[in-house]
């Protein structure tokens, strides 16, 4: 299992993305044009000292991560999505996917990355939720059916 961030925008919630795959022991990729550095003050306070405990590949495009990105399936995740990420039979090899925050997963990747996954959200007033938080639901429901958390 892996995490993917398509073009993420703001340090603090990759920093605290990449403190959950610390934790969790999963391997995260950053994809595209990052709004950020990765030397960030901001990004390395919000991961704070574990950074060196997450596996981290880094792909500059999405094409180039295509080439080079492990068996699996693509689950990509947004509020366009039609089916709740509760009825997913979560697999070892799955590569969750997500788009970066204030525009989500680009369009193209969005029809090739069909069917989308959403997360339930009953309330009202709610565009989506914080990507940090969408990652966590997301992958501790991935993790609870392996039988690892």
């Amino acid at each position: 299992m892996r995490v993917v961030l398509v073009e993420p925008e703001i340090p603090q919630n990759t920093g605290s993305v990449a403190r959950l795959c610390a934790a969790t022991g999963t391997p995260l990729d950053l994809v595209g044009k990052l709004g950020f550095s990765l030397a960030d003050r901001y990004l390395k306070r919000a991961g704070l000292d574990y950074w060196p405990f997450v596996e981290l590949a880094v792909h500059p495009t999405w094409d180039g991560f295509r080439l080079t990105r492990p068996a699996g399936r693509l689950l990509a995740f947004s509020s366009h999505g039609a089916q709740s990420y509760t009825r997913i039979g979560f697999r070892e090899d799955d590569l969750l996917v997500f788009g970066g925050e204030s525009r989500g997963l680009p369009d193209a990747l969005r029809g090739e990355l069909a069917p989308l996954w959403s997360i339930p959200m009953p309330g009202t007033g709610v565009r989506s939720l914080n990507l940090a938080n969408a990652v966590s639901i997301v992958l501790y429901e991935a993790l609870r059916q392996r039988g690892r958390v």
